[in-house]
């Protein structure tokens, strides 16, 4: 009897230490910083002339230019991959920030994605041209804006107005860096984006609780 329990711990030890560590690699990896200090949305309204800000608040950022109807397929990919999986976490957000003019647009795209998402927590701000060239220039990014003044990625901006991404070794050793997220592709929102952003939330929940106790 005791041969079969030791032959059991010595082939179950194994594979419980391999999930254990492989979930805590997945779970609470550390996101770095590539930009630390984003600056805030200043006097940028959205359609029903809101402001919105940056800081406490998990931003999904992104710029659709004067592209927002031709690219709307992108809208759709983060609709459905990312934003309708964490829109019920009350500090996330998706912002838009587009070039002034593209009011209607916006609102034709909002329009159709309404019809299957609740957007309370996705806006479109707006801007001069000069205006978003300025502000993307001081995310340090390497991918540029096109003559559009748009790209199809999209950035995670945490709560203290860090940009997040990928920088240095991955799971498997190799050097890779991250700073954007294509939303022309599904599988890359699904596989790559989908994990960082539940690594931001899961370390925010972790900093609730931490706050919790020690308000108790």
């Amino acid at each position: 009897m005791k041969k079969y329990i030791v032959l059991t711990v010595l082939f179950a030890l194994p594979i419980c230490a391999y999930l254990f560590f492989s979930s805590g690699v997945n779970n609470f990896a550390k996101l770095p910083t590539l930009t630390p200090n984003v600056p805030e949305l200043t006097n940028w309204t959205t359609l029903d002339g809101k402001p919105v800000q940056l800081k406490e608040k998990i931003t999904i950022l992104g710029f659709p230019g004067a592209e927002i109807l031709k690219e709307k397929g992108n809208a759709f990919n983060l609709d459905q991959k990312i934003y309708n999986k964490n829109k019920e976490f009350k500090d996330f957000q998706v912002v838009m920030v587009a070039p002034d003019g593209m009011q209607n647009d916006a609102k034709e795209l909002m329009a159709e994605l309404g019809r299957i998402s609740d957007l309370s927590h996705w806006h479109f701000v707006f801007a001069k041209p000069e205006e978003i060239k300025a502000f993307y220039a001081k995310l340090n990014l390497v991918g540029q804006l096109n003559e559009n003044l748009a790209t199809p990625n999209v950035y995670i901006i945490d709560k203290d107005m860090n940009l997040r991404g990928r920088k240095g070794k991955n799971k498997k050793g190799e050097v890779e860096y991250r700073e954007g997220y294509n939303t022309i592709s599904a599988a890359d929102l699904h596989n790559e984006m989908a994990d960082d952003v539940k690594i931001i939330l899961a370390e925010y929940r972790l900093a609730l609780k931490r706050n919790n106790k020690r308000k108790i």
